[in-house]
C-alpha cells in the first residue's frame, strides 16, 4: 500500500515545488511508481512535470470537488514513473466552495484513498498557505514533508506550522507524522547557511533529513524547460541531492516496516 506525503510550508519560496517535483523524479528513477498530485493553485509543480497548465480540463480542483473520477484525472508525466494529477488557477476557487460541505477537510482523503493500492508514493505539492487546500493535504497524508530554506527567516513561521500539524493530528489525522524537514538552498559559502544548519539541528535533531538540499543554477534553470533535474542534467549536484533525499527516505521507510 502506498505512503501519501505532503509537502508543506506556508512560507513562499522555500524550495516546496522543487522538492515535490525532483523527489517524485528521483524515486521514479529508483523504480518506484509515483502519483504527484499538484495542490497549489500557481500550478508550477504540473508545468515543472512538462504539462501545459492551459491544456488541463481535469485535475486537482474536480478531484476535491468529487465531480471526476480519480483515474480521470490523471495524466503521464513526462518523468519515468511519475503519473500527475494536475493543478489550474480554477483551484484558487476551491477554498470558498468547500467552505459549506459537511466533511470539508476530508475531500481530498476520500478521493485519493483507493489511489493508494495503485502507488509506492504519493507526493501533494501544497499550496504556500494554511487554508483548507493545505489542510486537506495534511487530513490526506501519511506524514508531511517541511522544506526549510537555509535564510535569514527560515524558522519564522516554524511553530506557525507544526501547530497546524499538532492540531490536524488531533482533530482530523491522528495517524500524521513528520517525514522530515529539509534544508534547501543550502550554500557552504555563506556562515549564515551554516548557521541555520545548526540552529534547525540543535531544535530538532532527528526530525532533519540528512540530506540538504545545495544552491544549484541548474535546479533553478529545470523547470522553464518542463523537466524534473534528473531529466535536465542528472550528473548535477541538484540531481545527486535529490536522488539522496529520496534514498534517505527509502531507507527510513524500510525500518520502519521490519
Amino acid at each position: 500500500m502506498g505512503k501519501i506525503i505532503a509537502v508543506a510550508n506556508q512560507k513562499g519560496g522555500v524550495g516546496k515545488t522543487t522538492t515535490t517535483v525532483n523527489l517524485a523524479a528521483s524515486l521514479g528513477v529508483l523504480e518506484k511508481k509515483v502519483l504527484l498530485i499538484d495542490a497549489d493553485p500557481q500550478a508550477n509543480a504540473t508545468s515543472g512535470l512538462g504539462v501545459e497548465v492551459d491544456t488541463v480540463e481535469l485535475g486537482t480542483y474536480q478531484l476535491l470537488e468529487h465531480t471526476a473520477s480519480p483515474y480521470d484525472v490523471i495524466v503521464k508525466s513526462s518523468s519515468p514513473n511519475v503519473d500527475l494529477i494536475p493543478a489550474h488557477i480554477d483551484l484558487v476557487a476551491i477554498e470558498i466552495e468547500l467552505v459549506d460541505k459537511d466533511n470539508r477537510e476530508y475531500m481530498m482523503k476520500e478521493a485519493v484513498s483507493k489511489l493508494r493500492e495503485e502507488y509506492d508514493y504519493i507526493l501533494i505539492d501544497c499550496a504556500p498557505s494554511l487554508g483548507l487546500l493545505t489542510l486537506n493535504a495534511l487530513t490526506a497524508a501519511d506524514s508531511v514533508i517541511i522544506p526549510i530554506q537555509c535564510e535569514y527567516y527560515a524558522l519564522e513561521g516554524l511553530g506557525k506550522l507544526l501547530n497546524t500539524v499538532k492540531s490536524v493530528q488531533r482533530l482530523h489525522n491522528s495517524e500524521l507524522d513528520i517525514e522530515g524537514m529539509l534544508l534547501t538552498m543550502f550554500d557552504s559559502r555563506l556562515r549564515l547557511s551554516n548557521q541555520v544548519v545548526e540552529e534547525v539541528r540543535k531544535h530538532f535533531s532527528d526530525m532533519v533529513f540528512d540530506t540538504i538540499i545545495q544552491r544549484n543554477v541548474k535546479l533553478s534553470e529545470a523547470p522553464s524547460f518542463g523537466e524534473s533535474i534528473i531529466k535536465y542534467d542528472a550528473s548535477s549536484r541538484g540531481a545527486s541531492n535529490y536522488l539522496n533525499l529520496a534514498n534517505e527516505i527509502l531507507n527510513k521507510n524500510k525500518e520502519k516496516v521490519q
